[in-house]
């Protein structure tokens, strides 16, 4: 009894010294001028002047190229709070009023949204980021022509173990900002007090722990502790009752998109849900394809409009023909052997096993490197801890795509944006009558956990400027492992995995490899204003960048009612006419622009810039190549994807002018194919280094074969000062024109925006 009552002393004493929840910040920077709007604004106009036009595609009246940031965590998400701490070598909190800040005076940005964990926001979570938001908005000065918009959203989170169960990520945006305007609640995609595993402690263990840690001078912890102490008291919202029915504070989950889409048609407001990360391996299971999205009741084409094709976690828009999984007649998963282009992970583990046989019997160690291969196969997202000891280098380049653009980790080509245009499902039409199909808009945007949109400007301060994380020294790693992950019970033998969702958080060896400083979203917009965003955003006037400023156009020059810019539907059977101009992003200076300097306080502008903002110079880099790919979609299900995706189906080469490039091309064979089309752009930059542009670093023999691999750390492998630059051609993907041979016309989009309808 007297030891009870001194810990609840204790714990009462600490919690009147912590807080229960992180706070949303202040923002410090002011509007930026309309000398500097202006001045941006022309010169985007100045290169769409000398680009030209031909006469048959004049430009719409007014319309300019905005660029922001559409996916932007603060660390009021769990695992960005966790990964500031002084174990990864962290700055600290990095609350939503630093992503304004940061958006303002060291990106340059003109809109962005915030979209932190939705499993994470408690219901004073989401009160402050709301207010955050409108703080910022509030400084923008003139609301007709803001200097910078900010949105207001949330991410759905869900992570199925097996390929029928996944339906990964999704960012949740919404165009206003009062509270009538946005749901009481965020969505999550698992119920915080009904965990199927790992049941987190009662709220009160968590405060009393969080007390104890602060009083023995951990502070940044003891703030994690009762951070998550603040979730854990948070009841649950109840099932299967309408969500404006609920009381504001509770936790809301849906399991499904379904569910989620339901949640939203129940508030009946305006909203975009943007897939995305998609194809990350780390998330999604060996398997995972998007078929099992692609229905009436789990894809919703009046707020599913965008797609988040690549994004500082990497580039899900390449279709690649890997490997299938075949099955035995078990219906197990059988592991298929290596090519000169993939090294399947499952088949490394055999290998792995092989070295370590020792004196065993042949016969026993082939038994054991079956095993190995097929315990990987069973371990889903982990194939690592069929060997919890060995480490990133013994794995080799496993998994990964050898030739892929700045490629997301474990590629699941199943999942990329190539694969789910080439996709259909007969069995469900849209309003047309036609088979529905994913028709999304191409974005990229940043997935930043450190309150920072818009990071890719420049490429330098890997550790700041990326995600890659890493614990500070190999004493703290080993303990880490120890406690939190798997024993490696006997090494000459594979055991099954067990897979950890707190482990994954801070297994981040391999991963820190493909984090990158991230691309923008852009829009084609009639003003500055977030109703002028906001429509293009609906209407899929977008294009999507890998960090610098490329402007991009893309048209269909001969629809039935005309030029139709990229993101249209167009109904024709006559050979179509494409027209694609590009110039390249202004080179960058070094340092910040004197409004940066002035808006922030030095101290602020260290914190958050680390001493280089967006500075671009006058002159262009040069535009090297339009690559254009053609999607035939799938008339039925046993028509092979591959076959159906040309990438590229053509490559223009360009002059090398600082002015860009321009292109005029058609398609000879639509009139006669009787299919439909999906055509989109890129526009590739001269090479310049880049962050982990070289992935793994992998060293190659005279036969070109993987022999080991430099791993990029992001803990103490690797210095702070290593940027790991290599030399890529950054590039600006168009959304895609979905052209149908049917015949039948849709009517514009247009008419139908004010609605929120496609």
């Amino acid at each position: 009894m007297l030891a009870g009552a001194l810990l609840a002393l204790v714990a009462l004493v600490g919690i009147s010294c912590t807080t229960d929840h992180p706070s949303a910040g202040e923002i410090e920077g002011p509007a930026r001028s309309a000398e500097t709007l202006d001045a941006r604004r022309s010169a985007r106009a100045r290169a769409s002047t000398a680009l030209g036009a031909i006469e048959s595609a004049p430009r719409p009246a007014g319309k300019q190229i905005l660029f922001g940031d559409l996916h932007v965590h603060s660390t009021f998400s769990v695992d960005a709070f966790i990964h500031s701490l002084p174990l990864f070598n962290g700055e600290g909190a990095h609350p939503p009023a630093d992503a304004c800040d940061f958006a303002r005076h060291c990106a340059g940005l003109d809109f962005f949204s915030i979209n932190d964990h939705a499993e994470s926001l408690t219901p004073k979570l989401w009160e402050e980021t709301r207010e955050s938001i409108r703080q910022c908005n509030a400084r923008a000065g003139n609301p007709d022509d803001p200097d910078l918009a900010a949105f207001v959203g949330w991410e759905w989170t869900q992570t199925g173990r097996t390929p029928e169960t996944h339906f990964g990520h999704k960012n949740v945006i919404f165009p206003g900002l009062r509270d009538d305007e946005l749901p009481a609640r965020p969505i999550s995609s698992i119920d915080v007090n009904q965990y199927d595993e790992e049941r987190p402690p009662p709220a009160f263990v968590l405060q009393g722990a969080a007390a104890i840690a602060h009083l023995l001078g951990y502070t940044e912890y003891a703030d994690l502790i009762s951070f998550l102490g603040s979730l854990a008291a948070v009841p649950a919202c109840a099932r299967n009752v309408d969500t404006r029915d609920l009381p504001p504070d509770c936790l809301e989950a849906a399991a499904t998109p379904r569910e989620l889409f339901r949640k939203l048609d129940e508030w009946g407001l305006e909203s975009l849900v943007i897939p995305h990360g998609l194809a990350w391996g780390i998330h999604a299971p060996p398997g995972a394809r998007l078929d099992v999205q692609l229905s009436a009741e789990q894809h919703d084409p009046k707020r599913q409009r965008l797609l988040e094709i690549s994004s500082g976690h990497g580039n899900s828009e390449e279709f690649r023909d890997l490997p299938e999984y075949r099955l035995d007649e078990d219906g197990r998963r059988i592991c298929p052997p290596p090519s000169p282009d993939y090294l399947p992970c499952c088949w490394q583990a055999g290998e792995i096993m092989r070295e370590r046989c020792g004196d065993l019997p042949t016969d026993e160690c082939e038994r054991r490197v079956q095993d190995a291969r097929q315990l990987a196969l069973d371990g889903g997202v982990a194939p690592d801890l069929v060997f919890p000891d060995t480490r990133a280098a013994d794995w080799l380049d496993c998994d990964q795509c050898r030739d892929c653009f700045k490629p997301a980790m474990t590629l699941r080509p199943a999942m990329s944006a190539q694969y789910g245009a080439a996709i259909d499902d007969p069995r469900s039409r849209d309003e047309t009558g036609r088979p529905l199909r994913f028709r999304w808009g191409f974005i990229s945007s940043t997935d930043n956990h450190a309150a920072r949109p818009g990071t890719g400007y420049k490429q330098y301060d890997r550790p700041v400027m990326t995600d890659a994380r890493g614990l500070t020294d190999a004493t703290t790693e080993a303990r880490v492992r120890s406690w939190l992950g798997p024993a490696q019970e006997d090494p000459a033998r594979p055991q099954p995995v067990r897979p950890s969702r707190l482990f994954e958080l801070f297994d981040t060896e391999r991963k820190a490899s493909f984090m990158y400083p991230g691309g923008l979203v852009a829009v084609h917009a009639e003003g500055r204003d977030r109703r002028s965003i906001w429509e293009a955003l609906m209407r899929r006037e977008v294009y999507g960048t890998s960090g610098p400023r490329i402007l991009l156009w893309f048209d269909l020059l001969d629809g039935p009612d005309g030029v139709a810019p990229m993101g249209s539907e167009v109904a024709s059977s006559s050979t179509p006419r494409f027209f694609v101009r590009a110039a390249g992003a202004r080179k960058q200076r070094p340092g910040c622009p004197e409004e940066s300097v002035l808006g922030l306080s030095a101290q602020r502008l260290h914190t958050l810039c680390r001493g280089e903002c967006d500075h671009p110079g006058d002159v262009r880099h040069p535009i090297t190549a339009i690559e254009v790919v053609r999607i035939r979609p799938r008339k039925d299900a046993a028509e092979p994807v591959a076959a159906l995706i040309e990438d590229p189906w053509r490559t223009f080469a360009c002059p090398p002018d600082p002015d860009g490039c321009r292109v005029e091309f058609e398609d000879p064979d639509f009139a006669a194919s009787q299919r439909d089309a999906v055509y989109y752009v890129r526009a590739l930059q001269e090479e310049t280094p880049a962050i982990n542009a070289d992935g793994l670093r992998p060293v190659r023999d005279a036969n070109g074969a993987v022999v080991s691999i430099e791993e990029c750390h992001g803990g103490f492998g690797t210095s702070t000062d290593d940027d790991c630059l290599a030399p890529v051609q950054e590039r600006a993907w168009s959304s895609p024109i979905y052209l149908d041979h049917d015949g039948h016309r849709r009517p514009p989009a247009s008419a139908t925006i004010a609605d929120g309808l496609p």
